[in-house]
C-alpha cells in the first residue's frame, strides 16, 4: 500500500500545504511518495525528497507542465496512478481544480475536504459550514482525496533523503492554454500560511479605517490582514483577504477578530485557529463563542489602545 501525495509548487519551492498533506498521506499507512510536476522544477523536487517520511519523489518536468493546467497535471497522475492505494491533493484553488477530474476519470468517490484519517479506509470531513463532522468510509480501490490542511500539522520540512525519479511528461492534453496571470505582490506573510492574522469586519465602515485601525496592528504583529465576506462584499477589503468558507480556510497561532461578528460562513474558515481573540461591541456577538479571549468594546479605542501597549 503506497500514497501519492500531489505536490503545490512554484517550479522553485514548494508550498507550505504541500507539508500538511504529507502528514495525512502518512497516517493512511504505507509508503509516502510525492509527485512535483512542472517545468524546470528541480529546486522543488529536491525540496520533497527532503521531507521527513517521503521515500520516493517522482519528477515530471515539462513544458505542458509549467502552470500546473490541471487536465494535463490531471493525466500525468493517471500515467502511475494504478501504483497508489490512495491519491492526496492539499485542498487548495488548484487540488481542488485538479482531483476531481482524476477522481472522474478513475471512476472512484473523490473524498473532500479531510480533516481526520481514522483508517486507511475511513476519513472525517466537516460538512454544514463546519458544524458537523461526517465519517466517511471509501471501499474504491483507490482513493483521492483533497486535504484540508489546517486538520493536519506540517511534516518536517528536512530529515528526509528520498531518491528522485524522473517520469516521462504525459501528452499535452490540449484542452486549456495558459495566457497569463496577475499575482498579487504581498508586503505580508501569506494569509493561509501566517502565524498571525488581523481580520476585520463591516463594523470598520470603509477601505480608509480598515488601513487607518488594523494595518498598524498587523505592523506591531508582523501578521497577515484579513477580511469577512461582509467586508470584502462592502468593497472594505480585496477578495483575497477574505476568510471563511466561500473565502481562505486558515488555522493561525493568533486570530485577532476585530468588529466581526461571526456568521457561521467566516467561522467555518478560521475556528481552527490556536488562540481566537475577538474585540466587538456587541456582547451577543456568536464570535464570543468560540473566542479565546473576549474584549467587548468599540474596536475604534481599542484596536489603538492595544497597539500602544504592544
Amino acid at each position: 500500500m503506497a500514497a501519492l501525495v500531489i505536490a503545490e509548487h512554484d517550479n522553485v519551492s514548494l508550498k507550505a500545504a504541500t507539508l500538511n498533506t504529507v502528514t495525512a498521506a502518512l497516517q493512511c499507512g504505507g509508503e509516502v511518495h510525492v509527485m512535483v510536476a512542472g517545468a524546470g522544477a528541480g529546486g522543488a523536487a529536491q525540496a520533497a525528497a527532503a521531507i521527513a517520511g517521503v521515500s520516493k519523489v517522482l519528477h515530471a518536468d515539462g513544458a505542458s507542465l509549467a502552470h500546473g493546467l490541471a487536465e494535463n497535471l490531471a493525466a500525468q497522475v493517471l500515467a502511475v496512478a494504478s501504483s497508489y492505494t490512495h491519491i492526496l491533493f492539499p485542498a487548495t484553488a488548484s487540488g481542488k481544480n485538479t482531483a476531481p477530474r482524476v477522481a472522474a476519470l478513475l471512476d472512484v468517490a473523490q473524498i473532500s475536504d479531510a480533516t481526520k484519517v481514522i483508517s486507511a479506509d475511513t476519513f472525517e470531513r466537516p460538512i454544514y459550514a463546519g458544524n458537523a463532522i461526517a465519517t466517511v468510509q471509501s471501499t474504491d480501490a483507490v482513493k483521492v482525496i483533497t486535504v484540508r490542511t489546517t486538520g493536519f500539522d506540517a511534516a518536517a520540512p528536512s530529515g528526509g533523503s528520498a531518491a528522485v525519479q524522473s517520469l516521462e511528461v504525459a501528452v499535452d492534453e490540449g484542452k486549456s492554454v495558459y495566457l497569463g496571470s496577475e499575482i498579487a505582490k504581498l508586503d505580508r506573510p501569506e494569509l493561509t500560511s501566517a502565524k498571525i492574522i488581523v481580520s476585520g469586519g463591516r463594523a470598520l465602515g470603509s477601505n480608509d479605517k480598515f488601513a487607518e485601525v488594523l494595518t498598524p496592528l498587523a505592523d506591531k504583529l508582523g501578521a497577515a490582514l484579513g477580511a469577512s465576506r461582509a467586508a470584502v462584499d462592502a468593497g472594505y477589503a480585496p477578495n483575497d483577504w477574505q476568510v471563511g468558507q466561500t473565502g481562505k480556510i486558515v488555522a493561525p497561532q493568533l486570530y485577532v477578530a476585530c468588529g466581526i461578528s461571526g456568521a457561521i460562513q467566516h467561522l467555518a474558515g478560521m475556528k481552527d485557529s490556536k488562540v481566537i481573540v475577538a474585540i466587538n461591541k456587541d456582547p451577543e456577538a456568536p464570535i464570543f463563542s468560540v473566542a479565546d479571549y473576549g474584549l467587548e468594546a468599540d474596536l475604534f479605542a481599542a484596536v489603538p489602545e492595544l497597539v500602544n501597549a504592544l
